[in-house]
């Protein structure tokens, strides 16, 4: 009886934080997504869809692979498993020198491979330009790509920070620091740009002073759970060797998983100088629901799959993973149905003003449609990456995502030589994350011994496709007349697309609880306790 008391006290705990935490980091993450696209609003009506921009989309897109390849993403993924293993087993001290070693071993090595990169630009850009970037163009992100191109150091120190705050269930500071950065960059990008030549580089700069606002932000908050850093610097220490082999296939994984947005990018300059910020822009708002949703359950289940696999209880990872799949689904088949048949009146609202007219909002609104097909598959993906990441096997995601790359870059190439421009880069990318979803899925059953519960998952989904289905119609339906009603300036614009969405989730959540989807009625529970708490 006294060795079981330890594991259902520490296991119980993680559950009963994990509806608090989820609301906490979903919420968050939907006022930064939201303060995001705010900023692409902004920088958008002062440079529409120029080769400029363009230019920086490109030169922004190059240290954020490199970040995704040796920096926080995949250092998180290769160090939470570890760290938290370690606290499982009682070793607080030998995890404090770990995470510490690891800080000193990160701030030289992305030290030296920024340097590298911001006396090596020249030569490396014009690598990644597409045939219609200019001299001029090429010139401009190399110039743009060497001020940003820091952020890669700061955000690789950043993600061992997030490591180590999400092993303690610390989500509050993690999901408020884009939200801070989006504001700082924002500012900049408002007040700074008098005082530079080129107005992108007052962009530029505010995403470098922005990045490293958001580090500093979760400095305090590392003392605040009991973290104490040490200038500790032993890089024979065994676990420090696991974390890195651990991080090789991550770093391969990830980067290669978000390599596709940059290989969309590198194949928009194929198509026009218009297309690289036209995908980006449409991802932007792609990501608001997927940031709000999939990223908030993936990132707060993560710990708790790391302990579930420090403790080798497969049967409670099975059942967590299997609750994860139904949560994403069933939060975002109504937003892939929103932006199915609102892609344009969204995009008009969001971007067109300014220097962006109706021109762009076409481009831009086919790259969303098209993107709306992959919103629930890139979700699942972000779920079942890191569960492979919980079960240290990082190296099975790596295989499965050089074949994502394939697909996607092969589909991409040939829809584009077919003619079908944006729509066919941004189609290439959804086809790729269905294959890899279900490539994972098949995978990790055979992992986890106890398979996944494929039919029960399977039945609750075709109920949210049907509800998903009735939240189309409805939004659309309430959209053409609220538009007819109200116009199409911006007070119009809000009341139509804010208007139909709202009916539509209300259509949505109905039909869910009628059905009695047990994470519908387990969301309901939550808000009806919210709501008894505060009355």
């Amino acid at each position: 009886m006294t060795t079981e008391a330890p594991p259902r006290t520490s296991a119980a705990a993680p559950r009963r934080s994990f509806a608090r935490n989820t609301a906490i980091f979903s919420i968050l993450t939907g006022l930064s997504r939201i303060a995001g696209l705010m900023r692409e609003v902004l920088a958008s009506s002062y440079f529409g869809l120029s080769p400029a921009f363009s230019a920086f989309t490109l030169a922004f897109y190059i240290p954020n692979v490199v970040r995704s390849l040796f920096a926080d993403s995949a250092l998180s993924a290769a160090f939470v498993p570890v760290f938290t293993e370690l606290l499982e087993e009682n070793k607080k001290r030998e995890a404090f020198r770990l995470a510490s070693t690891l800080f000193m071993v990160m701030l030289i090595a992305l030290g030296v491979i920024t340097i590298l990169f911001i006396l090596a630009a020249g030569l490396i850009v014009p690598l990644f330009t597409g045939s219609e970037f200019t001299t001029a163009m090429t010139d401009l992100s190399v110039g743009l790509s060497r001020v940003m191109f820091p952020i890669v150091l700061i955000l690789g120190l950043n993600g061992l920070t997030v490591g180590i705050l999400q092993a303690y269930d610390h989500f509050t500071i993690p999901a408020l620091s884009p939200l801070v950065w989006n504001v700082v960059i924002m500012v900049f990008l408002v007040f700074g740009r008098p005082f530079f030549s080129d107005d992108l580089y007052a962009y530029a700069v505010g995403i470098l002073i922005g990045t490293a606002v958001q580090f500093v932000m979760a400095l305090p908050t590392l003392r605040k759970v009991g973290f104490h850093f040490e200038f500790h610097f032993n890089y024979r220490d065994p676990r420090v060797k696991h974390v890195f082999a651990l991080m090789l296939p991550v770093c391969i994984g990830l980067g290669l998983i978000n390599f596709n947005v940059f290989a969309n990018s590198i194949l928009g300059g194929y198509v026009s100088t218009e297309a690289p910020r036209a995908i980006d822009a449409a991802f932007r708002i792609y990501m608001l629901p997927q940031g709000m949703f999939s990223v908030a359950i993936a990132t707060v289940l993560f710990p708790q799959l790391s302990r579930l696999a420090a403790r080798k209880d497969l049967p409670g990872l099975r059942n967590t993973v299997d609750n994860g799949l139904r949560l994403i689904f069933l939060m975002l088949l109504p937003a892939t149905a929103a932006t199915l048949v609102l892609s344009t009146p969204i995009t008009r609202l969001v971007f067109q003003r300014g220097a962006f007219d109706a021109s762009d909002t076409e481009l831009v609104a086919t790259a969303l449609f098209w993107f709306s097909f992959s919103l629930p598959f890139s979700g699942v993906n972000l779920l079942l990456t890191r569960t492979f990441f919980s079960l240290q096997r990082p190296w099975l995601v790596t295989y499965l995502s050089v074949g994502n790359l394939i697909v996607n870059v092969g589909v991409s190439i040939i829809f584009v030589a077919m003619g079908f421009g944006v729509g066919g880069i941004v189609a290439g990318t959804a086809i790729a994350d269905i294959v890899m979803a279900a490539a994972q899925f098949y995978v990790l059953r055979g992992e986890l011994r106890n398979p996944l519960n494929l039919k029960e998952t399977a039945e609750m989904v075709f109920g949210m496709l049907i509800a998903a289905a009735w939240f189309g119609i409805v939004t659309y339906a309430s959209w053409a007349v609220l538009d007819w009603v109200f116009g199409r300036d911006l007070i119009g614009q809000i009341i139509s697309v804010g208007g139909s969405l709202a009916l539509g989730s209300f259509a949505y959540i109905r039909v869910v609880l009628a059905m009695r989807i047990p994470e519908a009625e387990q969301l309901h529970r939550l808000v009806q306790r919210r709501r008894a708490a505060t009355t």
